[in-house]
């Protein structure tokens, strides 16, 4: 029942039936144990990361649904491996929540891509901004190991999933600080042999909440500029005028509330009516490639 559980809840509505935290007293229960399990069907599991595989564990175990918030992150690669095969044997969805896939242009980003409308896509950088040092290094849990790059460099690296495809471990550690915080509070990372390039730029010290893309490709560039939940965002596609010159250009701005919530609900709610054998494969991804660079961006920041 933090910030998180609480926008899950709202998104949840009238399906929700109970909450529970060990320190919120807004919370109807201390744990999972106080509640008698034939009175849920899923539970939407936003907490930090140390008991994510213990509640897994348990949920999965009484045959629950489980949506967990990112990363699935586990100390050891056998948990998430156990997890799998405990959903499977359970006919139990467990899916890990990246909100940012059903923002409306990261969509129309995948769509374009996969249309071929760009061309062989050379270059794509990212930045992904929070104001949030401060808060985090406030917090009883989250200025710790590798700071903003699991916090902000997951959405990312599942963002790269999302359009391009692929589970590439090509990463390095370009550039990482710990400015302000314990943590490194500002990093870097990239890929030069992946098709396409990849440039990630995650930081807690942008004061203004911001998203940028861009994607420069063979027969024009694809951009983004925030996200509906900082709006106005915009959507460009440019295409390419040969030998040079003024690209033509379609802009769609939009600007309105976070959708992503409610349609990552209403997507929970789809796999649950018909759930497919669990695969976890994607956080295996993730968690090997975020303990790579973790170490590396540790390392780096502290020089």
């Amino acid at each position: 029942m933090g910030v998180q559980g609480r926008k899950r809840r709202a998104a949840a509505g009238a399906d929700c039936v109970a909450s529970v935290d060990p320190v919120n007293k807004e919370a109807d229960f201390r744990s999972l144990e106080e509640i008698q399990v034939d009175r849920y069907d899923a539970a939407l599991v936003c907490t930090p990361d140390e008991p994510k595989v213990e509640l897994l564990e348990y949920l999965l175990g009484h045959g629950k649904h489980v949506l967990v918030e990112k990363p699935l992150w586990a100390s050891r690669d056998d948990d998430l491996q156990r997890l799998e095969k405990l959903a499977r044997e359970k006919r139990a969805v467990c899916y890990t929540a990246y909100n940012h896939r059903f923002e409306p242009h990261y969509v129309r980003m995948r769509d374009a891509i996969a249309s071929g409308v760009l061309g062989t896509i050379y270059h794509c950088r990212m930045f992904y901004g929070n104001g949030t040092a401060r808060l985090v290094r406030e917090s009883a849990w989250r200025d710790k190991g590798a700071g903003v790059l699991p916090d902000l460099g997951s959405h990312l690296l599942d963002t790269v999933n999302f359009w391009f495809g692929g589970m590439d471990t090509d990463y390095e550690v370009h550039f990482a600080r710990c400015f302000e915080n314990r943590a490194p509070d500002h990093v870097v990372i990239g890929s030069r042999k992946t098709k396409p390039q990849l440039e990630l730029e995650m930081t807690l010290l942008s004061w203004r909440n911001h998203f940028t893309c861009d994607v420069f490709a063979e027969k024009g560039s694809a951009h983004i500029r925030s996200l509906c939940k900082w709006g106005p965002t915009t959507f460009t596609l440019r295409k390419r005028v040969l030998p040079s010159g003024r690209p033509a250009e379609e802009v769609e701005t939009l600007e309105q509330p976070d959708p992503t919530w409610a349609l990552e609900y209403a997507h929970f709610r789809k796999l649950c009516e018909r759930p497919a054998p669990a695969d976890l494969g994607r956080d295996l991804w993730l968690q090997k490639t975020l303990r790579a660079l973790g170490a590396s961006a540790v390392a780096m920041a502290g020089r």
